[in-house]
């Protein structure tokens, strides 16, 4: 089977991306992978010379960001052209946009995420009446409205793409998963409590575990520039706060190692990568109280009130105050992870997934 498959290489769809097409790879398929946002660093390159992977990198702009209409456009025309050329039996795409490509080929989309839903979240409220808004929420509902198939990576993101676009004509979840091989936890952890994602991003709210102090050290990984607009997020940095600013995978696989624990403190997450990774490298996993945390971690993480920095300051101290209860809900994280979001079984799904589209089309 041949799959063409869209990326950006700004966010955790990066990452996703390289689990699924590694995944694909090894089952004897074929993949073309597009990718827009920006030409991938040097460390995101790292992996793409395997045989029967065929790499297009772009700069073209991505959706979400402000003003980036005409280019959007210019990026659906130039995929139109290569899937013409290429001619795969499967689209997956990880933009809207494209899902209302007009190319008789199955189109799978995968909503990761969405500006509307993000807004609601980080603001409470819904989004201003401005045209770009409106532009947007028109795209996203074209794209989902085109596909064959919608997935989203939980059962949260589902229903909230449901409050927000129209019904698609079939949806389903397929949770993300990371190989547990690429991850290890050192035999010594470091009694700290680590926290990963973009600063700039008020959804990953990383600011609430900085508003107070703490007794442990307190590691802050992740890129503190917008891609958009080049602007840098201002931080508070107490004594006991250690910043590693934008880390590689090697990088980030060695923190998750050392560290006891690690803050999952999004306000908004359709899934969350940074505390999978954590759990499988032996984190005690300390949530914030939203839904979809709930959905994906169960009993196996330590939840405080939603958004509140001092019930993350009292789950912090109850962490390093009782070792037995640390080592339990790492444990319990790394089981839940092991179990229900491994690699294996994510590819294993899309592929089923793309050879039911395969099969449709071929019985129309």
């Amino acid at each position: 089977m041949h799959v063409l498959v869209t990326a950006d290489t700004v966010g955790g769809v990066w990452t996703y991306t390289q689990e699924l097409v590694c995944g694909m790879l090894e089952r004897g398929h074929r993949v073309t992978l597009v990718s827009f946002g920006r030409m991938p660093t040097q460390a995101q390159a790292i992996w793409l010379h395997r045989p029967n992977l065929t790499y297009y990198p772009t700069a073209f702009p991505l959706e979400w960001m402000q003003d980036v209409e005409a280019g959007v456009e210019d990026s659906a025309r130039y995929l139109e052209r290569l899937i013409q050329e290429c001619n795969p039996d499967v689209l997956h795409l990880n933009q809207y946009r494209y899902g209302t490509l007009d190319c008789g080929i199955p189109k799978v989309v995968v909503a990761h995420s969405d500006v509307i839903s993000w807004w609601n979240s980080v603001h409470d409220d819904d989004p201003p009446d401005f045209a770009w808004f409106a532009w947007y929420k028109n795209l996203v509902a074209e794209g989902l409205t085109g596909a064959d198939a919608v997935v989203t990576p939980s059962r949260w993101m589902l229903d909230v793409i449901g409050q927000h676009y129209p019904e698609p004509r079939s949806a389903r979840v397929i949770y993300n998963g990371r190989r547990a091989s690429a991850f290890s936890s050192a035999s010594t952890k470091t009694d700290c409590v680590l926290s990963v994602g973009r600063l700039w991003d008020e959804a990953k709210q990383i600011r609430l575990l900085l508003a107070r102090s703490h007794r442990v050290p307190v590691w802050v990984a992740g890129s503190t520039k917008h891609p958009e607009n080049g602007g840098a997020a201002s931080l508070n940095t107490g004594e006991n706060v250690c910043f590693y600013g934008e880390r590689d995978e090697r990088q980030l696989c060695a923190l998750y190692s050392d560290s006891a624990s690690y803050a999952a403190t999004s306000r908004y997450e359709p899934f969350g990568l940074a505390p999978l990774e954590a759990a499988l490298s032996g984190c005690a996993l300390i949530a914030n109280d939203i839904p979809v945390f709930r959905e994906l971690w169960g009993d196996a993480a330590l939840y405080f009130r939603r958004n509140d920095p001092d019930a993350l300051a009292e789950a912090i101290n109850i962490i390093f105050e009782n070792t037995g209860v640390r080592e339990s809900l790492a444990g319990k994280a790394r089981q839940r992870a092991l179990e229900r979001f491994s690699s294996q079984r994510m590819v294993a799904e899309y592929e089923q997934l793309y050879r039911e589209l395969r099969g449709q089309g071929a019985a129309a």
